[in-house]
């Protein structure tokens, strides 16, 4: 009966045969050089190669000059190996080497029992081939066919000519059944300098989620001063986990941050909890959460539930680093149903707000939804028309407002006719609105027709000594809709639509349903694409487009509102695409021939001629209110540094909305980034913060995190 033997590697073991019986049979004892000797196993085949081998059947078997045995995808090399059948111990003397598909290790000895799968590799380096991460250790014990120890070791992903950094370790457990690394005095290094030391270290072989503490991060900031922050990740189960963060801020205290998550297949929640207990600059506790849960009780039904609120009206301003968080006036508390019915939805939901108020700039909160009923939808219908639904009914209340319900309903048909290069649908609808207030109820109807038409004609191009298929596209579009006084009407939810590329092709002015425009009008388009004539990919697109008025504009929001009485809109010009190479632009401008000025514009300029170079220059300005300049780069500056920049300025204001500044350095083995980011977080008051990081690239990222903050304010950063 055949044996086998493990010799246990970093990572893995190595398979041999016992060699018992192919040595009787061969009836080797003591022979002169052997060369590729085939031994073959019942599991799977090994070539024994060396300069000459010995044997005694049943006793043993030695090899000697230039050992090599090699099978099922592993190696190992020797100057002398011998192996003793009765008491199943191998042994490689001198140079000793183990290669396999994932690992390469090199040692001054090796000693491995077979029975007991136990055994030392002496003096050993090793290369991890999938991580390109070496080290270098006293020794390796193998304990068992899934356990090994590394006394005294060392794990780096630098090469041997750079060496910047290397965790060193008292020692290294690893279990390949549990999935379990656990790292006793572990010391990271850096430039020969210890910077971290941790008493225990555990985590996952295989980079699964594993319970224990995260990389501690710190900072500065002018808010909260010096910051301090300690994550520990809790693996609850495969599908739930939560992280609980103690910050540490030296002028405001200590905050506890609780994120928790589950997934599972009919629901999803994330629940995210802060709480400073006593902040010592605002003299009082101060809280803050976020829950967003959704479920599928069945395959059209769904539901779904999302609070968000904070304990004072400061506390995104005083305790967020994140301008999107400070420039929030309005929470949303919103819970619903939907029911999917394929060619319909219909659903439910209660929505109301927490409103962060400022003193200097007061915030009128929107009305609350108590509750809405939902349903829109598309039947369409063969050779025939598509019907088109969409109503709602809805009681809206407000504190200091006028409250009420409306209920809106609007039919449609519709009949889309495509042809090989044109197209057009004509489309009719009734649309329906009553309003029922405590004492008085108020009806508005108005049929609505419309006409939206278009050609599409193509030819062979060349745009910057390139080929392309070059598209000319003419659109009109047709609205008409009477007139209704609506000036005793609330406007609940209703504001008016910014005027673009989207809302020129739009049956009405107005969001929502407490204002529905009279219409006379016609918008007249061209579009330019270049096409590339492999996949038919867009590059690139030019659009013109201007709407027609033939009759006063007299639906207005409300009484100071100042209708139109020209008879054409400004002129909206859009270009978005690839304008060389390494350059993209997206262009969109407002410009009024009446007035002969520009209105508004918005340019953005993205030039990317390789990974990790980038310039994106921008210009914004609405006329009388807006005119800001915004600049970012990613580029290289010397050796490996690399210079990161965000400059958004308001020329108008003479203030800066956002800015960002910092060095990056790019060693391969790690990298290195200082980066100050400040942004405007309410009227005449800045946030500033200060990041350092330093990431040791397949080990961990020590320091505050910038990259969230690049991100938002640098497009393409860290993009390939």
């Amino acid at each position: 009966m055949l044996r086998y033997f493990y010799i246990l590697t970093f990572i893995g073991f190595l398979e041999f045969p016992n060699f018992s019986n192919e040595i009787q049979a061969a009836g080797i004892k003591a022979k002169a050089p052997v060369e590729k000797t085939t031994v073959i196993s019942p599991r799977t085949r090994f070539l024994l190669s060396a300069g000459s081998v010995m044997g005694l059947p049943g006793k043993f078997i030695e090899a000697f000059g230039g050992v090599k045995i090699s099978g099922d995808g592993k190696t190992i090399y020797s100057d002398e190996l011998s192996y003793d059948f009765i008491t199943g111990d191998v042994v490689a003397k001198g140079r000793v080497q183990l290669d396999s598909s994932k690992i390469k290790i090199s040692g001054t000895g090796l000693r491995f029992n077979i029975d007991s799968s136990q055994g030392v590799i002496h003096d050993p380096e090793y290369f991890l081939k999938e991580q390109g991460a070496r080290g270098k250790a006293d020794k390796i014990f193998a304990e068992s066919d899934t356990e090994f120890l590394v006394e005294n070791g060392t794990y780096t992903t630098c090469d041997q000519i750079q060496d910047d950094w290397h965790l060193r370790l008292g020692s290294l457990r690893v279990d390949k059944v549990e999935d379990l690394g656990i790292a006793r005095n572990a010391t990271v290094v850096f430039k020969k300098t210890p910077i971290l030391y941790a008493p225990y270290l555990d985590f996952s072989l295989t980079g699964r989620r594993k319970s224990g503490l995260l990389t501690p991060s710190a900072g500065q900031t002018r808010q909260s001063g010096t910051e301090f922050k300690i994550p520990y990740y809790w693996n609850i189960a495969p599908n739930a986990d939560s992280t609980i963060t103690p910050r540490m801020m030296s002028r405001r205290g200590l905050q506890l941050n609780h994120e928790f998550r589950y997934l599972s297949k009919n629901m999803g929640s994330d629940i995210q909890t802060e709480y400073l207990a006593t902040d010592q600059l605002y003299e009082d506790s101060r809280w803050a959460y976020a829950i967003s849960q959704n479920y599928r009780f069945r395959k059209k039904v769904s539901a779904y539930l999302s609070l968000q609120s904070v304990s004072d009206d400061d506390y995104f301003t005083d305790l967020s680093d994140n301008i999107n968080a400070t420039s929030l006036t309005n929470l949303p508390r919103e819970a619903g149903f939907t029911y999917d019915g394929g060619w319909y939805t219909t659903g439910v939901r209660v929505q109301t707000f927490r409103t962060l108020q400022d003193p200097r700039d007061f915030v009128v909160p929107p009305y609350e939804r108590v509750p809405q009923f939902r349903f829109f939808g598309t039947k369409k219908i063969t050779f025939g028309p598509d019907i088109d639904f969409r109503g709602e009914l809805v009681d809206f209340e407000h504190p200091t407002l006028v409250n009420g319900r409306r209920d809106v309903f609007y039919p449609s048909l519709k009949w889309p006719v495509r042809r090989s290069f044109i197209y057009f649908t004509p489309k009719i609808g009734y649309h329906y609105t009553r309003y029922t207030f405590e004492s008085s109820a108020v009806e508005r109807t108005l049929p609505i027709y419309s006409f939206d038409s278009g050609m599409t004609f193509e030819k062979p191009s060349n745009l910057l000594g390139q080929k392309f298929v070059q598209t000319l596209e003419p659109r009109l579009y047709y609205v008409y809709i009477p007139h209704r006084a609506q000036g005793h009407i609330p406007t609940f939810d209703t504001a008016e639509s910014d005027f673009n590329l989207a809302q020129i092709f739009t049956e009405n002015l107005f969001t929502g349903a407490d204002r529905i425009n009279d219409a006379d009008q016609l918008t007249a388009a061209v579009s330019s694409r270049y096409l590339n004539p492999a996949n038919g990919e867009e590059k690139l697109r030019f659009t013109l487009a201007q709407r027609y008025y033939f009759s006063d504009q007299r639906v207005g929001l409300d009484s100071n509102y100042v209708p139109r009485t020209s008879n054409k809109s400004d002129l909206l010009i859009g270009v978005d695409g690839q304008i060389s190479k390494f350059m993209r632009t997206n262009v969109i401008a407002q410009y009024s021939l009446v007035e002969d000025q520009w209105e508004r514009s918005s340019t953005m300029f993205y030039y990317r001629p390789a990974f990790g170079k980038l310039i994106n220059f921008g210009y914004r300005f609405t006329r009388d209110s807006v005119e800001q300049l915004d600049f970012a780069l990613q580029w290289p500056v010397r050796h490996n540094w690399s210079a990161l920049a965000r400059w958004n300025y308001s020329t108008r204001d003479k203030q800066l909305i956002e800015g960002v500044f910092g060095f990056e350095r790019d060693s391969g083995c790690w990298k290195s980034r200082f980066v100050a980011h400040r942004f405007a977080s309410a009227i005449d008051e800045y946030s500033t913060s200060f990041f350092f990081q330093l990431e040791l690239v397949g080990l961990s990222k020590l320091g505050l995190n910038p990259l969230d903050v690049l991100k938002q304010n640098i497009r393409g950063y860290g993009k390939k």
